[in-house]
């Protein structure tokens, strides 16, 4: 059974790490905005400035159908610390899948910034397969 805490966390919490691995298995980790829909994690590319438009976390996600996510807090007293990782099916989004309007409703009622400018690339998805997590705990 789930903790009551860790469903708030995926909730609440505004920034998660994405992990791919590459087919040479170069592990890629970037920041990303996300929403938690059902049993998944979801995100999209957006219109924060990229290096290019070709982006390696899609390709790794399309070519490998997995990724791990990591959610997590820190600050400095300790016994605040957390965290969630998510490991699972991951899989890029086709335009007409409604699951892509799900998802870009979930993205826009947690980010105000989607709801001004949505987001235009890519959506993708990463199934909860695996959850793991931790907090600190004193008893």
């Amino acid at each position: 059974m789930t903790p009551e805490w860790v469903t708030a966390a995926l909730h609440e919490t505004r920034v998660a790490r994405l992990a791919t691995s590459s087919p040479t298995g170069e592990v890629r980790l970037v920041p990303v905005c996300f929403a938690f829909v059902e049993d998944h994690l979801v995100s999209a590319v957006d219109h924060k400035p990229k290096r290019t438009g070709q982006l390696r976390r899609l390709d790794d996600i399309a070519a490998s159908g997995t990724a791990t996510i990591l959610v997590d807090h820190y600050e400095e007293d300790w016994t605040h610390l957390w965290w969630v990782r998510i490991r699972g099916v991951a899989e890029v989004l086709t335009d007409d899948d409604p699951a892509t309007r799900t998802a870009l409703t979930a993205l826009a009622a947690k980010y105000e910034q989607y709801t001004v400018q949505p987001p235009r690339g890519p959506v993708y998805r990463v199934a909860t397969d695996e959850l793991r997590w931790w907090r600190f705990d004193s008893a």
